[in-house]
């Protein structure tokens, strides 16, 4: 979505997608993921944007075809699942055979030099995205930095089109190697991982040891080596890049000695074992979860951190309560229940049947129940 209205900005876009309802959406004018630029663009700039669920509509003419299709982690294979990806590439060779093919989604190390020997084709390039739930188009228009994995004509053009429909005229361009361009989206958001690991576990030593964490990390984020960003405590890692992506790096390491990216992996179970134990150890009667989502001003929760918590407490046979407005039927069981747990959308209501309310951030219409609130929340940012 943000890559489509980034470039419909000056240049002519067609967007496909398999979801009729969500096609429909767009076409209404209104945006199927919680963006409010991209929301904004939408009802009030000039986009020459089309959107379709005709794959030959989309790709026929097309000069870059940009793939942004799933690629999640196969626990099984210890892999990134790519088949919708090589759908895609298959679909654009039949109707746009000439075609660049910019490949978007989160794909292992390897996979490109990969997939143009299997396919057939070296029409294949590879650009990582660099942003956050909620916040998609913004980082798009203010890029930190733009990375194609290939030097030639075609990946400067596509990068100036980036540049061109971002509102900077100085954007840090890299054009790499397939390789290295796929090993840096890997090693970015492992090392993110790590720091939300870090911050976590000094959390975990100072409630242990009775400290004031915010103290402790005040101090040391002035050094100006360590600075102090992205240093709120929470339930650990979660959403749709990280887990999956320090997972998939770890298996690249198979050959490769290594501790430290297995213990950034295994921090985030640690994590989440912690709170929940701490949780439990106030014997509550009933657990209230307070929203599923990762982030403030995201509609995603997939993968979200609290959602470990929430099995971590129901294993313990203590029942839990879901208060989350933005839910959609799709992701409730036949009875309405998300994984087995009740789900309410009154809020007053979700207040009197928890005794304990389980909150990732701390946000103000919690502000009365204070007092039954558990966060880690120190400093009201992601």
């Amino acid at each position: 979505m943000s890559m489509a209205v980034l470039l419909a900005r000056h240049h002519r876009v067609v967007a496909f997608d398999l979801d009729e309802a969500r096609v429909e959406t767009l076409r209404g004018g209104h945006s199927p993921i919680h963006d409010d630029d991209i929301e904004r663009f939408l009802a009030e700039e000039d986009l020459d944007v089309t959107f379709t669920t005709d794959p030959a509509e989309a790709y026929a003419g097309a000069d870059y075809v940009i793939i942004s299709t799933p690629t999640n982690y196969d626990e099984v294979t210890n892999y990134f699942n790519t088949a919708s990806v090589e759908m895609v590439i298959a679909d654009v060779q039949k109707v746009a055979p000439d075609a660049t093919m910019v490949i978007k989604s989160t794909i292992p190390v390897g996979y490109v030099e990969d997939v143009r020997a299997r396919l057939g084709t070296d029409n294949v390039i590879f650009s990582p995205e660099f942003l956050r739930e909620g916040r998609a188009l913004h980082d798009n228009l203010h890029p930190a930095r733009i990375v194609v994995g290939e030097d030639s004509d075609r990946a400067r053009r596509f990068a100036e089109l980036l540049v061109e429909g971002s509102d900077e005229d100085d954007v840090p361009t890299l054009f790499t190697e397939p390789t290295e361009a796929e090993a840096i989206k890997l090693f970015a958001n492992t090392y993110l991982a790590m720091r939300v690991a870090f911050f976590n576990e000094l959390d975990s030593f100072a409630m242990s040891r009775g400290l004031a964490t915010r103290q402790i990390i005040d101090g040391v984020g002035l050094d100006p080596r360590i600075g102090t960003h992205y240093n709120n405590p929470s339930f650990g890692y979660g959403g749709y890049c990280l887990p999956k992506d320090t997972r998939q790096l770890l298996a690249n390491y198979s050959e490769v000695p290594q501790t430290l990216i297995t213990a950034i992996v295994d921090a985030n179970t640690t994590r989440k074992d912690f709170i929940a134990f701490d949780i439990i150890d106030r014997k509550p009667s009933t657990v209230g979860v307070h929203r599923l989502l990762m982030k403030a001003g995201s509609d995603n929760f997939r993968e979200s951190s609290v959602q470990g918590i929430m099995k971590r407490i129901k294993a313990k046979g203590i029942p839990v309560v879901v208060y989350e407005p933005e839910i959609g039927a799709e992701h409730l069981d036949a009875d309405g229940r998300f994984y087995g747990s009740e789900v309410v959308s009154d809020l007053d209501a979700f207040k009197r049947e928890a005794d304990v309310i389980v909150a990732n951030r701390m946000v103000p219409e919690l502000a009365d129940v204070a007092d039954r609130v558990y966060t880690r929340d120190l400093f009201g940012s992601d």
